[in-house]
């Protein structure tokens, strides 16, 4: 079982960035695919970007595409979420999440594990 920790969330101009990051402990990660989500009041949690247990390939929601960049250290059991020219709705608190599934997937219900989350506040 894999425990996952993010941090770098904070408040930020809008147009500013931040990187976000996701330590994993317990396991090694190269056996997941590593997702972000992200989640205000009264909404669900929404799907933001996933990549592939080597990195090769990753998968993001059209309103973060162009604009931020999942990566990830395997050998640092680390996985970021680079977030640039931020938006008022970027607004939400950040979560990182593993899962067995293999192939890229935006589902909530394929991810197993998760962070406790990074609130990410972009004020205009």
């Amino acid at each position: 079982q894999v425990q996952l920790v993010e941090s770098g969330g904070g408040l930020v101009q809008a147009g500013g960035s931040l990187r976000l990051s996701c330590a994993a402990s317990g396991r090694t990660i190269d056996t997941y695919t590593m997702g972000w989500f992200r989640q205000t009041p009264g909404r669900e949690r929404e799907f933001v970007q996933s990549i592939t247990r080597n990195g090769g390939t990753t998968y993001s929601a059209d309103s973060v595409k162009g604009r931020f960049t999942i990566s990830r250290d395997n050998a640092k059991n680390m996985v970021y979420l680079q977030m640039n020219s931020l938006k008022p709705e970027d607004t939400a608190v950040y979560y990182c999440a593993a899962s067995h599934v293999v192939a890229l997937t935006t589902l909530r219900d394929r991810y197993q594990y998760w962070g406790q989350g990074t609130q990410v506040t972009v004020s205009s």
